[in-house]
């Protein structure tokens, strides 16, 4: 059996499921997301009632009328592809003709009366054979041998009023294809395990496809951060758009505004939903409060089905540029597979880590061609893990240093004494707002401990680091009750105490497995 796996066509063996689909075409697709199955082409098509017919004058779009002509629109549905490439057949200030189309139709020979923009199966000489469309100008009276069924009437024309006052019968049609509606889509797909046996004429979509847009790099940027694990979560649904908040209150610089046209990808760039990103499955108008991340290339029908809660397989093209946590080695490698030219900067041997790359955006990076990569010694980054059970703390804390956007963050000390046991670091009053108690310790706080200040004290948001265990105040010098325990430092803890007050301290998050 033949099926289509993102518009590619596969021979499976009779039997095969959704897995054996994907496996077979290496589709991009990544477990626990959302697969879109649809019976087929031609099972899809018989939901759809608008057609467009693209024309060398422009296109028209016209609105079938199954409940009124049904037999009329089956046939239509059978033979619209045989007017591709036809010249239209003629013109007059009262209709015009398209075909002729072979159908098996029986004519009448009744007059009928006609409005302004029905689409009307006339079979000229009272003939199948000779069958044509003909969309109506101007209300009028004529005998078009049509079919009993609706005086021959089977659509309206809904768009291309401009088309229709330019055509000539010097134009051609170039092409007749059905409107897929987002209606359409969720009434013909479903969501499905990816154990699902397949039938011959499935299609089955795995992914979104996005390319991004050059001018709106940090928006791009903030994007890719979310895209990271290659699929996205859907946290609100709307008829018109999906929206994914993972990063929400992170704003960002106005970028490029543009429309919001079905599968554009936006960034809202400031107030209460500053940092959300929605895909629009409908229209809407420009607004300065949305930044354009791109455009949906392949995959509006995931985007179409997708519900609260779903994860969706994303893929962009092109791909984030991120050398920050590889050696400078290992950017180098990377960096020419995109044709882009490395600079070493700070520790420039082989083996250096990259803790820092400008420009920072991927945009920006492939508009100049070059990167300049710092370098530092490996075992001057700290490695910390963090905290499940503190997940405010450890968001603050991920967004002060970085580690959101980038594998490798920065800190900058705000205290250190030799002696102290205990190093400090700044703060953001503005990022920490809100920053309630939690995992607060009750008894021993543990060397290489990692602690922030909480709401309840006056240094709201400073982050300290525990070189000895203590049994009265934690790593930021608070009580207990004004800190929140966020992690500890797994591996670099002796680099700590020889920090000075003004340095520049890099982490790298390693995840729990």
């Amino acid at each position: 059996m033949f099926v289509k796996v993102n518009g590619v066509e596969v021979e499976l063996p009779e039997g095969a499921t959704v897995r054996d689909a994907i496996d077979a075409t290496g589709a991009p697709y990544v477990e626990g997301a959302l697969v879109g199955l649809i019976s087929g082409t031609r099972e899809l098509e018989r939901t759809i009632d608008t057609y467009r017919i693209k024309t060398t004058a422009g296109s028209i779009l016209i609105e079938l009328l199954p409940e009124e002509a049904p037999e009329i629109v089956e046939t239509w549905r059978e033979v619209y592809s045989n007017l591709e490439n036809l010249r239209i057949r003629w013109t007059t200030p009262s209709e015009i003709s398209m075909g002729p189309l072979k159908t098996e139709l029986e004519p009448s020979r009744k007059e009928f009366f006609y409005d302004e923009n029905e689409v009307i199966m006339s079979l000229s000489g009272f003939s199948p054979d000779s069958t044509h469309i003909i969309i109506s100008r101007d209300p009028h009276s004529a005998v078009y041998g049509v079919p009993g069924e609706n005086r021959g009437v089977f659509a309206r024309v809904t768009g291309g009023g401009r088309t229709i006052e330019r055509l000539t019968d010097r134009d051609v049609i170039r092409s007749v294809e059905p409107v897929v509606e987002r209606k359409s889509i969720v009434e013909s797909a479903a969501v499905t395990d990816l154990e699902t046996p397949l039938e011959d004429g499935n299609q089955i979509f795995t992914y979104v496809k996005v390319k991004p847009s050059h001018e709106s790099p940090q928006s791009v940027e903030h994007f890719f951060t979310m895209v990271e694990e290659g699929k996205l979560r859907v946290d609100y649904e709307a008829n018109s758009f999906i929206g994914f908040y993972s990063l929400q209150g992170i704003k960002k610089d106005p970028e490029k505004i543009a429309k919001r046209n079905r599968g554009t990808v936006t960034l809202r760039n400031t107030g209460r939903g500053a940092g959300r990103v929605y895909i629009y499955r409908e229209d809407r108008v420009s607004t300065p409060s949305h930044n354009l991340i791109g455009n949906v290339t392949d995959g509006m029908e995931l985007v179409d089905i997708a519900g609260e809660g779903d994860h969706i397989t994303v893929e962009c093209e092109p791909g984030r540029i991120m050398t920050v946590s590889m050696t400078q080695k290992e950017a180098e490698e990377y960096l020419k597979g995109y044709g882009v030219e490395q600079i070493r900067d700070g520790i420039m041997v082989d083996d250096a880590i990259v803790v820092a790359q400008d420009p920072p955006y991927t945009m920006d990076i492939l508009k100049e061609g070059r990167v300049r990569t710092v370098g530092i010694e490996a075992d001057k980054i700290l490695e910390v893990e963090l905290d499940p059970d503190a997940p405010r703390s450890s968001w603050y804390f991920r967004r002060l240093t970085g580690l959101i956007d980038t594998p490798i963050g920065s800190l900058k000390v705000h205290f250190a004494f030799p002696g102290m046991k205990v190093v400090m670091f700044e703060g953001d009053r503005s990022l920490a707002k809100g920053l309630v108690p939690e995992k607060t310790p009750e008894n021993c706080v543990k060397k290489g401990s990692i602690g922030i200040t909480n709401m309840s004290r006056r240094h709201i948001g400073m982050v300290g680091v525990r070189l000895e265990d203590n049994d009265e105040y934690g790593p930021t010098g608070e009580p207990f009750n004004g800190t929140n325990i966020i992690g500890r430092i797994i591996e670099g803890l002796e680099n700590v105490e020889k920090f000075k007050e003004g340095d520049t301290v890099y982490v790298r998050e390693r995840k729990k497995p």
